[in-house]
């Protein structure tokens, strides 16, 4: 069939743990500076590993071997691949056997899966440099395409964007961004050399909470229903991106529910119809116009039912929390403090702020699906008395620095007197 009529299907799938935070008291501040509980992050991450990881890698690598035209795309966020080298070097072992069968790409993110682009944006473009270098040293790849946390984009991020050289850019296909037109295609940035690839949020939500809605008017949901949806889309819609958390495979879902059954039977009914090819983002922009642009001047994003910043920046406590970051960013930088600036990155993650939204509904029972705290109002006070043992070692770091330099300018001070 000629390629003009037939859907180009990107899969896509996000991977992402954070370092979760551990219980850290009022009484702890000045005291303890070990901020992580890494022994539940440990638990976790190998836990999701048997769960989801490791069996839908080998499922791919199986579907990939059976059918060479599959193409999956991956984002990995740097601080989950940290974790793996640390927990779970099998993983990355399995991503590097589905990296070598040519079939997968990788995708450039910030490396702490934060929101450093509101904080700094040389810190930004730094979290992205240590991302393409973290990628390139576990599994030999450069990404050449772009997403950023939560799919957090604006006009002025995709500038940076392209700026630093990436083709392109994944974004939700939302209505508010639209405009009217389908999210079925590509689209160029308003004013750079960016592609925007939008994420059909529809038919990704019915896999990633639809799939085990028994209220669902379209429950069950198979792998030959959902491929002869994609099939059936009008001609002229001719890309098609599904996106979602990589965890949807055994760890949201669980095996007993059939998920991994329906992503094998929807992978082998797609390829085996001759109007849908699979496709990545790096043949994408080769094989299929770009000619329309889209413009979004303020930040969008793939959550919640608002799909801007209220997940993370929704309610007071969420930007307090937020702004006391923000503004020890210089300090700091200035440190030369290695563990004060690794942990100040750390803390950026985006899920920390994550934790404390107050949203009710559907919404705020997803947020609460992720927390390790008991309530928002606990998340924030663990987060606030973190920040205020971080300004405490600033302050103490920037009294040595002094110590130094006086020291250094006056070395007679440092010298007891006889008297």
């Amino acid at each position: 069939m000629n390629s003009e009529k037939k859907r180009h299907l990107n899969l896509y799938f996000q991977l992402h743990q954070p370092r979760r935070l551990r219980k850290f008291q009022f009484f702890d501040i000045g005291l303890k500076d070990n901020y992580f509980d890494d022994d539940l992050n440990r638990d976790i991450v190998c836990r999701i590993a048997a769960r989801s990881y490791l069996p839908a890698n080998r499922l791919l690598l199986k579907l990939i071997r059976k059918h060479p035209q599959l193409r999956v795309t991956f984002s990995v966020s740097g601080v989950l691949l940290e974790q793996f080298e640390l927990y779970a070097p099998e993983v990355l072992y399995s991503f590097k056997q589905l990296a070598e069968t040519g079939a997968v790409e990788f995708l450039g993110e910030t490396y702490h899966h934060s929101l450093s682009y509101f904080i700094n944006c040389e810190e930004f473009i730094d979290q992205i440099g240590r991302h393409q270098q973290k990628l390139n040293e576990l599994l030999g790849v450069t990404p050449k395409f772009f997403r950023n946390t939560e799919l957090i984009y604006s006009d002025a991020i995709g500038k940076i964007v392209a700026d630093l050289g990436f083709e392109g850019i994944y974004i939700d296909g939302i209505e508010k961004v639209l405009n009217g037109n389908t999210p079925n295609a590509l689209y160029r940035h308003a004013s750079e050399d960016l592609v925007l690839l939008p994420r059909n949020y529809q038919l990704s939500d019915d896999i990633a909470f639809r799939y085990s809605d028994k209220n669902w008017s379209e429950w069950p949901l198979t792998g030959r229903k959902f491929a002869g949806w994609i099939s059936m889309l009008p001609r002229h819609e001719r890309f098609v991106s599904l996106g979602m958390d990589y965890e949807t495979f055994g760890e949201h879902k669980t095996s007993d529910s059939g998920i991994f059954k329906f992503l094998e039977a929807f992978i082998d009914s797609a390829a085996a119809r001759k109007t849908i090819t699979f496709i990545n983002p790096s043949e994408a922009i080769r094989v299929l116009p770009a000619e329309q642009t889209l413009s979004s001047t303020r930040a969008i994003s793939w959550a919640d039912q608002e799909r801007d910043l209220s997940a993370w920046l929704g309610n007071d406590m969420q930007r307090d929390a937020f702004d006391s970051l923000y503004k020890f960013h210089d300090a700091v930088m200035k440190s030369r403090n290695e563990k004060l600036i690794s942990a100040y990155t750390y803390l950026q993650t985006s899920d920390h702020f994550y934790y404390m939204s107050t949203k009710k509904g559907s919404d705020g029972v997803v947020h609460q699906y992720f927390s390790p705290y008991g309530s928002p109002y606990e998340a924030f006070i663990n987060y606030m008395n973190v920040i205020a043992d971080l300004e405490f070692r600033i302050k103490q770091n920037t009294q040595r620095l002094a110590k130094m330099k006086n020291s250094v300018s006056n070395p007679l001070s440092v010298i007891p007197s006889d008297t």
